[in-house]
């Protein structure tokens, strides 16, 4: 009579095997549990007819709307929107270098008190949405570009500075200490390792922030804070849905743009 022994490596091969079933049944599950609490209840009776209105709409865009030289086109609200994102970058990005020394860990802090409260600012600072400080600068300074810029300012500081100042925390440190070990000051250190280090990072960070508010000025426009996003809001409450398919097109082809140009540039950069 011959005994069949399964040593711990088998069942471990055994788990390798077959254990992604057991994940399957579980996913499987967690489906079928949130599509069966889901009420397809509440649908207009005008529901298909304006699903087909839109749709149409959206494969029919305005393609007149694209230009007409009255500074509300398509074009132009597009270069206004990416104004918008650039110069709110770019403000934002300043702004961030001190706040990022503020926040990162240095490699002789024992108590993380500075550092942790840059931390904690920043992160109150990005706890506030985009689109609630566009609508609290509109409040403060009336609709129109100037909030825009304001809400992605603000935001991206934020966002910019927790980036720093963690790439400040990772850096390299030879370049300094190769420095100090020869004599040199505080300021040369700074001057001609610490930046030059990180400044590619910087950079790197900079325009992936770019991307993201390109992307929120073409929202923010919704309530009133400047860009594309205004004359959409518009087209959307009139049911003009040949013009909203033209600018979802016109915005599409921004953002690939955008992502494109900034991709070969952080190749570039790191």
């Amino acid at each position: 009579m011959q005994t069949t022994i399964t040593t711990p490596s088998q069942r471990h091969s055994l788990w390798q095997r077959w254990g992604w079933l057991l994940w399957v049944l579980i996913i499987g599950i967690i489906y079928f549990w949130t599509i069966n609490g889901l009420k397809f209840t509440g649908f207009q009776e005008s529901a298909s007819a304006v699903s087909k209105s839109i749709l149409h709409g959206l494969v029919h865009p305005t393609w007149s709307y694209v230009y007409d030289g009255s500074g509300e086109d398509l074009v132009s609200l597009i270069l206004q929107t990416l104004a918008i994102a650039f110069l709110g970058t770019i403000v934002s990005a300043l702004i961030s270098v001190p706040f990022a020394f503020w926040a990162a860990r240095g490699p002789k802090e024992h108590y993380f008190l500075r550092s942790g409260s840059g931390k904690i600012v920043l992160t109150l600072i990005r706890t506030f949405p985009e689109i609630v400080l566009a609508i609290m600068f509109i409040k403060a300074v009336g609709p129109g570009s100037y909030a825009g810029v304001l809400a992605v300012s603000v935001h991206s500081v934020g966002m910019l500075g927790k980036l720093f100042g963690e790439a400040i925390e990772n850096m390299d440190r030879g370049s300094e200490e190769a420095i100090t070990s020869a004599g040199g000051r505080s300021s040369q250190v700074f001057a001609l390792a610490t930046i030059p280090t990180i400044m590619p990072e910087f950079l790197s960070y900079t325009l992936y922030r770019f991307e993201i508010a390109v992307r929120s000025a073409s929202i923010l426009g919704m309530v009133g804070a400047g860009g594309i996003g205004t004359p959409m809001i518009f087209a959307i409450q009139t049911r003009d849905w040949s013009k909203v398919g033209i600018i979802l097109l016109g915005i599409v082809v921004m953002v690939l743009l955008i992502d494109s140009l900034s991709e070969q540039l952080r190749k570039r950069l790191i």
